[in-house]
């Protein structure tokens, strides 16, 4: 088994790096790939940061050459266009060139590859409809492959929409009624490794399994209101009142969701996510335990059967804050801006003039100020470039104190404390830095 060689695509997603990790504790030699990893990822030499959705063909199979690659698993996916998102380039391009690739080795490889569940012609999103053209793609190539759908996924971690149910437990909030009844299907992550580990270490000419596509989830019903109330019995939060939000609710939130993607944010209330939500989640995955012999974690193991740490609590409340934070922060900075230079100009201006201000520089610094605020909260709205903002804000703002401290110094006394709500914003600022990680 140690020779063995996996190839681990999407090495620093929420499968992806839990797949990489499981894998080599089973002694299997695991390469890990991604984009782009974190500092604390970054801890095997064999984990590797490529650029892999824009390698060609010839490039895909220099890599699983060099690399000797026996299996490769395919985690990429991305939920909904926008900026550096493509469903179609991820789907179902890239799984083009990889067959291609795999084939043009000359080494007989198996593809393991993750998609999703649910019929075809229940398909309404890109997102979906891509996933499925990838499946077809891969069963018509003539190379081994494992095609594995999995339910809605329980892990240790959380993002997306996992990281949005425990949210949803740690508030008196419920999803209106009809999605709360919806079918949703779970799968422990734990049971998605084995799953893959099994098939690594079966023979590559093993006919059993050179053409299988699995559903992976439990098989017992569950509703997305029975898996919350799971999240809600490890959070301590069970038996709390709830009010159920209206449908338009809903609705609004994943438009919202929609223009946060547009600025480079993934939220995972968008309008892709609420259709395969209002889908559901559900399968058949009797073949998949029949043929690997794995008895799917029950709900209460995935989650866990002791209470929520502290810093289990903390994520669940805070997750849905820190949009609320940020969009603060960005309307903070722009509406201040706006207001100073187009609203009450004469005001802002004669703040400085009163104060003996030098007269020829009292136009260009409240000019000049009041597009620095805007810029600040330009920079925040966009996620690629938050953090320069956040810390142009702190800057900023710590300027303005020094500022008025020695030019200005009676308005640090003034009746409404202008200058004083200065410190509570630098601190909101530096809070939002620190939440700025996905992962």
């Amino acid at each position: 088994m140690a020779e063995r060689t996996i190839l681990v695509l999407g090495a620093s997603g929420l499968i992806g790096r839990f797949v990489t990790d499981d894998l080599r504790a089973r002694g299997f030699r695991v390469v890990g790939v991604a984009r782009s990893l974190s500092p604390a990822q970054r801890t095997n030499a064999l984990d590797i940061e490529l650029p892999i959705l824009s390698l060609d063909g010839a490039a895909l199979t220099r890599l699983l050459q060099e690399r000797a690659v026996d299996v490769v698993v395919n985690c990429l996916g991305v939920l909904q266009d926008g900026p550096g998102s493509d469903t179609n380039a991820v789907h179902r391009d890239f799984v083009a060139r990889l067959l291609k690739a795999i084939g043009d080795t000359g080494r007989a490889s198996r593809l393991v590859h993750i998609s999703i569940p649910g019929a075809a012609e229940a398909d309404r999103t890109a997102f979906a409809t891509t996933k499925r053209e990838a499946e077809r793609l891969i069963t018509a190539s003539g190379i081994p492959y494992a095609i594995l759908r999995p339910g809605f996924v329980v892990a240790p971690s959380a993002y997306g929409g996992s990281a949005m149910l425990r949210a949803l437990a740690a508030f008196p909030v419920d999803l209106p009624d009809k999605e709360m009844a919806t079918p949703f299907q779970p799968v422990a992550v734990e049971d998605i490794a084995a799953t893959i580990a099994w098939l690594a270490a079966r023979d590559i000419e093993d006919d059993s399994v050179g053409a299988v596509s699995w559903d992976l989830m439990q098989a017992e019903p569950v509703t997305m209101s029975g898996l919350i109330e799971h999240f809600r019995a490890a959070l301590g939060t069970a038996g709390w009142r709830r009010i159920a939000m209206p449908s338009f609710m809903l609705d609004l939130g994943a438009k919202t969701g929609d223009l946060a993607n547009m600025l480079g944010w993934m939220p995972p209330m968008r309008s892709t996510a609420i259709a395969e939500l209002r889908r559901g989640v559900t399968g058949d995955p009797s073949a998949w335990a029949a043929a690997t012999g794995i008895t799917p974690k029950t709900l209460t193991d995935a989650i866990g059967r002791h209470p929520a740490t502290i810093q289990d609590k903390w994520f669940a409340r805070l997750f849905l804050i820190k949009a609320l934070i940020f969009a603060s922060l960005v309307a903070f900075w722009l509406v201040s801006g706006f207001i100073a230079l187009f609203v009450s100009y004469r005001a802002a201006a004669g703040i400085l003039t009163a104060h003996n201000f030098p007269p020829a520089l009292v136009d260009p610094v409240t000019i000049g100020t009041s597009l620095m605020d805007m810029s600040i909260g330009v920079l925040i709205a966009f996620r690629r470039t938050a953090a320069i903002g956040l810390v142009a804000g702190m800057v900023a703002s710590l300027g303005y104190m020094f500022g008025a401290a020695i030019l200005t110094p009676d308005l640090w006394i003034e009746p409404l404390g202008a200058l004083v709500k200065t410190g509570p914003a630098i601190v909101l600022m530096l809070v939002a830095l620190l939440m700025l990680d996905n992962r």
